[in-house]
């Protein structure tokens, strides 16, 4: 197995694949060659990826795209045992069932929170619709946990909750041609939404909210940093 690594595909590789904290002092390197690492849907695997998981085309080349189009492919929920509106019908670690105002007020924070930092991007347009020199940036959100639980009194009777994590969630990015939905690449990234450094925070309505934007706005920034960054060094 080779490896491709240029100045173009570490910035290809950042544009997908630079969405964790940690640093690697190994470039990012596209597997190339009979014994490379290739998705059902024929990306090659991303070696010293910051991602979880990281794919992209072994000839991927973004530099004829000048514009986006950002698209929400929707988020999903993790089964969550705790249903039950009673202390006995429901454990005290979690997670917990996510009601449907909830989810609502958390979609629109997702949403919101995602695009406004897309919108600082200075190297693409952002647009609406596909065209021949436009790029599909589709996200999914899955496997969402939370660990808030609806009714704190439900939970040993105390109305004051601390936690250490407000909830988990998966990151699906891709990169697609606006134009036929050829996939250029994708990657996948699991984090937990918690205060900075792991500390117990109260937990209400506005530490969770602010939680969650500081996840969401970093996944966003990473890809907009990676992006805006391609072709430069």
């Amino acid at each position: 197995m080779t490896t491709l690594s240029l100045t173009a595909s570490r910035s290809l590789v950042m544009a997908i694949a630079a969405l964790s904290v940690a640093c690697t002092t190994t470039a990012p390197t596209i597997q190339t060659g009979p014994d490379a690492e290739v998705s059902y849907d024929g990306l090659h695997k991303v070696d010293n990826s910051q991602a979880d998981l990281a794919w992209a085309r072994p000839d991927f080349d973004i530099s004829g795209y000048t514009k986006i189009m950002l698209v929400g492919e929707g988020i999903e929920y993790a089964p969550a045992k705790n249903r039950g509106r009673t202390t006995m019908q429901r454990s005290k670690g979690g997670p917990y069932f996510v009601e449907e105002d909830s989810r609502e007020r958390f979609e629109k924070l997702v949403a919101e929170t995602f695009r406004d930092e897309m919108q600082k991007i200075e190297r693409y347009e952002i647009v609406t619709e596909a065209g021949p020199d436009v790029m599909m940036v589709r996200g999914a959100l899955l496997d969402v946990v939370s660990f808030v639980p609806s009714d704190p009194m439900s939970i040993g009777g105390r109305n004051n909750i601390y936690l250490s994590r407000v909830g988990e969630a998966t990151l699906v990015l891709e990169l697609r041609d606006s134009e036929t939905g050829a996939i250029l690449a994708r990657s996948i990234d699991r984090r937990a939404a918690e205060p900075v450094g792991g500390t117990f925070t109260d937990s209400n309505r506005v530490t969770n909210a602010a939680e969650v934007r500081r996840l969401i706005r970093f996944w966003a920034r990473r890809l907009r940093e990676g992006l805006d960054g391609f072709g430069q060094g």
